[in-house]
């Protein structure tokens, strides 16, 4: 692998102009095909292998007139002060504003309050509701012109209007001055860790290319695969985070051989030898984590998952290829480690900084049954003494000397940071959790107001009776159940097919949709149902959109586990293959699950309770996103793997090269802590850049994301792992000698150019000898 590379960089680095043209190529086709591809219709959701997704087909084959995915709205009414809705002026109002409902050329139907006794009992409250032919995100906008336009006039007659349903749903809002504060921080942590503009310059530039090419590419497929506005906005975030990153360790890599006074084209080529060798096995780690999420079979997270992974593999392809090209462009304008330019001042020695690579050239013999072997005569310790040590060097000493207390302080941390989340309560976003300035939420507490908090989660429960031998008495069989159970209000008569085959009941809970009393009772309906099916073979489904958010629920903790032992499994044997360790992979799998854990456990205390959610706009409490544990363990697990990756590879690979356990600690430490430390802190600030976004879900999963990244990276990789490490000792690496002859050598720690340089050496002495003995 090291090697492979290795010849892959330099290449890169030589044949620089045609590189980049293949890129540009590819970005310039990835636009071209963005712009000319049709406009996305509406991504379908949904839950295949669910009730209330098989009531809902059902409902689409046995009523083909009535657009069951058709767009909705809601028109609620509010009378003045010591006014009644059905007062003349109020009425003919309602009436004129449901005519005008009625014109619009993709309007199915529009209800009249006053037919379908649709005002509340102190007649203060009443609500017409609109049907349309096509779903809500594919409405023209003179469909929606017309809705608003009708409202107002109502309005200006004297009433409160509000208007809630799928009909007003709009292109999620993108945080964009988020977005671009958060690559502003990143370029800064760039500069301070790169030491130049130019050097910080590379991964910012890199990972935009690289981005641009994966949003183009899912914009350009986005109509043909039914791709939802969330999958860019994922692969967006990923993208821009893991490219980032990536190129950092190229560069970063690259300035410590030139300090070595390796020519330029051969540092490339070791950069992309050793660092890239981490970062293909990282983007593994990732896209093995996003993939996963096809296990879940929802067809809207398996989209999300894959064309995110895309993006993550074209970051790794421009990681390995475009950044030694670039390399090659800039020239002397990228530093050797431990110099410093104009901007941040010169004159600084190397050695001086702890990205020098001073001392790195350690004297070590290779025995052939033990490996490698310290020369006896070689003290690293001593070496390391003669540079003043940075922070990383400082911190990894103070761990490995109080390895226990770090080790206890960090795991009771996380753990308290992680109670919140056993009281982890799951639904999906409605009207209910918008911020109370919009008018869809206005409208749903009018709703409650008038009708009671369970009238916005309406349950729809379809009775097949198409094998009944009487469909009328299996329906009311159907409706009497129903009507004795609790939570509920209303019950209404059930309304049949023209084949007379298929009846739909609507019921009223009298809590609301998010709560649990509903989801007791739709337990209860289908409980009640089952013995319907027994006595009159007429199946009983329940469905509706508070129906499918608890099935969504459901499913998705069902496949909680099975996608853990998956992914993780998977990324288990991937980690034992590149560090040749047993309890190496343990120990990161372990640390992950606390670091997920306690971001959860955030995620709950400000999303859930409102703890600090001022802090973030967070305008309205409630239950977290039901794919969001799912969703956080995927992403934050490929994520971990990488700073796990980058850091504990070069403690190995000093490790293997003769140092002590400890010392191997605080040598990796010493190369790697910096530059980790501002991977995290680019990766968190490009996370914390969409919690400026003014869709729920984005901001939940921004929040979510960096919280993660600052636990696992800071606290779990910074402080477990070398306290794990350091009260391991020899036996961290330890490893089955038949396991380890049945692994093949991936060499991530870069032994091949080793070898290639022992060859270029031997082949340069025998070179003189010829030549002495021709003279």
């Amino acid at each position: 692998m090291a090697t492979f590379l290795y010849k892959l960089g330099r290449l890169a680095f030589r044949r620089r102009h045609f590189v980049a043209l293949i890129w540009v190529a590819l970005l310039t086709l990835a636009g071209v095909a963005a712009a000319s591809a049709p406009a996305a219709g509406s991504s379908s959701f949904s839950i295949p292998g669910t009730e209330a997704q098989k009531a809902f087909d059902l409902l689409e084959q046995r009523y083909p007139g009535m657009s069951a995915d058709g767009g909705t709205a809601r028109v609620v009414f509010k009378a003045p002060e010591g006014e009644k809705m059905a007062d003349a002026a109020n009425k003919a109002t309602v009436e004129k504003t449901v005519k005008e409902l009625g014109d619009g050329s993709e309007v199915v139907s529009v209800s009249d309050p006053f037919t379908t006794k649709a005002v509340s009992r102190d007649g203060t409250v009443a609500y017409a509701s609109v049907t349309y032919k096509v779903p809500g995100m594919e409405l023209t906008d003179s469909s929606k012109e017309a809705l608003e336009t009708a409202a107002h006039k109502a309005q200006d007659a004297g009433l409160t209007v509000e208007m809630g349903g799928d009909a007003l749903q709009a292109e999620p809002e993108t945080a964009a001055t988020g977005e671009i504060i958060g690559l502003a921080l990143a370029a800064v942590v760039l500069v301070v860790t790169l030491g130049s503009l130019v050097a910080a310059g590379l991964p910012l530039l890199t990972a935009i290319i690289g981005v641009g090419i994966g949003v183009s590419t899912i914009t350009a497929l986005a109509d043909a695969l039914d791709l939802g506005d969330t999958t860019s906005t994922l692969a967006l975030m990923i993208g821009l985070a893991v490219g980032i990153d990536y190129a950092l360790f190229i560069v970063s890599r690259y300035r410590s051989e030139l300090a070595e006074g390796r020519e330029r084209d051969e540092a490339v080529g070791r950069a992309v030898g050793t660092a890239g060798s981490a970062v293909v096995f990282a983007g593994l780690t990732v896209v093995i984590a996003l993939a996963g999420l096809a296990v879940v079979n929802v067809p809207m997270l398996t989209k999300m998952g894959l064309a995110a992974a895309g993006t993550v593999v074209i970051a790794v392809l421009i990681a390995l290829t475009m950044v030694p090209a670039l390399l090659g462009y800039a020239g002397r304008k990228v530093r050797p480690a431990g110099e410093k330019g104009k901007l941040l001042g010169r004159g600084k020695a190397k050695g001086s900084t702890e990205n020098s690579t001073t001392g790195s050239a350690q004297s070590f013999t290779k025995d052939s049954t033990k490996g490698f072997t310290k020369d006896s005569t070689h003290n690293p310790a001593k070496e390391a003494g003669a540079v003043k040590p940075g922070m990383g060097t400082r911190w990894a000493s103070f761990v490995v000397r109080r390895p226990v207390a770090v080790l206890l302080l960090g795991v009771v941390g996380l753990g308290a940071i992680a109670l919140p989340a056993t009281q982890l309560e799951l639904g999906l976003p409605d009207d209910g959790s918008q911020a109370t300035s919009t008018t869809q939420r206005r409208a749903y507490d009018l709703l409650s107001e008038g009708f009671g908090p369970g009238f916005n989660g309406p349950l729809m429960v379809v009775v097949d009776a198409k094998d009944s031998a009487s469909p009328q008495k299996a329906a009311t069989a159907v409706t009497d159940e129903i009507k004795n159970l609790q939570d509920v209000v209303t019950v209404t008569p059930a309304t049949f097919n023209k084949a007379g085959d298929t009846a739909m009941i609507t019921v009223i809970p009298k809590s609301k949709p998010s709560s649990t009393q509903t989801e007791d009772l739709v337990h209860s309906i289908r409980d009640a149902g089952a013995g319907v099916t027994a006595d009159t073979d007429a199946e009983v489904l329940v469905t509706g959109a508070t129906a499918m958010n608890i099935d969504f629920s459901q499913k998705l903790t069902d496949a909680l586990l099975p996608y853990l032992a998956l992914v993780v499994g998977l990324a288990f044997l991937l980690l034992i293959v590149i560090f040749r360790s047993i309890l190496v992979p343990l120990k990161a799998a372990l640390g992950f699950l606390l670091s997920v854990l306690a971001a959860l456990g955030a995620v709950v205390a400000v999303f859930q309770w409102g703890w600090l959610a001022g802090l973030i706009g967070v305008e309205e409490t409630g239950p977290i996103m039901s794919m969001m544990p799912i969703f956080m363990v995927g992403v934050v697990f490929g994520l971990a793997m990488d700073y796990e990756v980058f850091l504990v590879t070069r403690i190995r690979e000093a490790y293997v090269h003769g140092e002590n356990p400890n010392q191997a600690v605080v040598t990796g430490f010493r190369y790697s802590g910096r530059v980790v430390a501002a991977a995290a802190a680019i990766m968190m600030a490009v996370f914390a850049g969409f919690i400026g976004s003014g869709e729920s879900m984005i901001k939940m999963i921004g929040f979510g994301l960096a919280i993660a990244v600052f636990f696992d990276a800071f606290v779990v990789r910074m402080a477990i792992v070398p306290a794990v490490l350091a009260l391991l000792g020899d036996k961290a690496w330890w490893l089955p000698k038949w396991l380890d002859r049945a692994l093949p050598n991936v060499d991530v720690e870069g032994e091949g150019l080793r070898a290639h340089d022992d060859a270029a050496k031997n082949s340069a002495e025998d070179d003189e000898d010829r030549e002495l003995v021709r003279a």
